[in-house]
């Protein structure tokens, strides 16, 4: 009977506590505010010659951080309308038994996109070397980590919320 009297006890304290309402208490300090992680994104049109050795070199208006990872993809083709972009490096296998490579690499401050492979870059059409659209994404390294195919330019312009208009084209200077 003492158990029932404790366990009854103990429930009527614990619904008396529950429903007691005490003075507001003083105001904290206000919260710091979060931070807005942005990636650095933008387009760029490129010439493969022989002037610039079939390599494009990019400098970044600001230097990345050290976790920021580059990513670069190619406007393959366009299917009704709408582009179709592949992952870098990209490549292509001809008839003839040669191998072209779209290529990329990156510093903290530069990147460079570039024709490799198995082929010399001076036989190829112009349709390979001239006029190649290019989308350069810096993811910042918050993002590096996460379970994300970097290889899938949809899946990677959604995680970071990206548009196609959030992408402005540079102009190369020569």
């Amino acid at each position: 009977m003492k158990k029932l009297n404790l366990l009854a006890l103990s429930i009527i304290i614990l619904i008396g506590f529950q429903a007691c309402e005490g003075p507001v208490g003083p105001p904290g300090l206000d919260g710091l505010d979060g931070v807005n992680i942005v990636s650095k994104v933008f387009e760029v049109e490129v010439n493969f010659t022989q002037a610039n050795n079939y390599i494009e070199k990019l400098i970044f208006e600001e230097a990345n951080i050290e976790s920021d990872v580059v990513l670069a993809f190619i406007e393959w083709e366009i299917d009704g309308g709408k582009s179709v972009w592949r992952a870098l490096p990209q490549t292509v296998f001809f008839n003839e038994g040669g191998v072209l490579i779209y290529n990329y690499d990156f510093t903290l401050d530069d990147f460079r996109l570039f024709l490799d492979g198995a082929i010399n870059p001076a036989n190829l059409g112009e349709e390979w070397r001239l006029n190649q659209l290019f989308r350069v994404i810096v993811v910042p390294g918050d993002y590096a980590s996460s379970r994300i195919d970097f290889t899938n330019y949809e899946a990677v312009t959604a995680m970071l919320g990206l548009k196609d208009e959030d992408f402005k084209r540079i102009d190369l200077k020569k």
